[in-house]
């Protein structure tokens, strides 16, 4: 069974609700849950969020820590998560941003570099990847490949 076909059925399995909100993967990880059968059962919504006034005007990101910090930091990555959560009211919530280039990456802030937020009930984490000298639909997939995995391991 592939990945996205476990990440449901266990979902459904658990009774949970999940929504995302995705900005450098465009609505990958969205379309990978509902390419599954039967995942009306447990998707609520996914958001791409891939502008700074689109993280600030519906994930209602605080516009201070995306001049300060940057929309792909932790703390953005947290603010997503956690604003998703009070939107879409998912049990499990998921949220992404990060640099896919090939373009737009800083020495402090590479192409390649992602952050994964997965909140479920009151328990939250934002972890920090980085894949290196990647096309951008790797980065992409390996994203939405890392945060299925992540999710399964933080639900079990």
């Amino acid at each position: 069974m592939n990945l996205n076909k476990k990440v449901v059925a266990l979902l459904k399995r658990k009774k949970m609700k999940i929504s995302f909100a995705e900005s450098c993967t465009g609505g990958l990880l969205s379309s990978a849950i509902t390419s599954v059968d039967g995942s009306s059962e447990v998707f609520t919504m996914g958001l791409v969020t891939y502008s700074n006034q689109a993280k600030t005007k519906v994930l209602k990101i605080p516009k201070n820590i995306i001049k300060k910090k940057g929309a792909v930091s932790m703390q953005c990555c947290l603010a997503m998560v956690n604003n998703l959560s009070k939107i879409s009211k998912s049990k499990i919530c998921i949220s992404i941003t990060g640099i896919a280039g090939p373009k737009g990456g800083t020495q402090q802030k590479p192409v390649g570099l992602v952050y994964i937020g997965i909140k479920n009930g009151k328990k939250v984490i934002v972890n920090k990847y980085n894949f290196k000298k990647k096309k951008r639909i790797f980065i992409q997939k390996q994203t939405v490949k890392k945060s299925l995995n992540l999710l399964l391991k933080f639900i079990k």
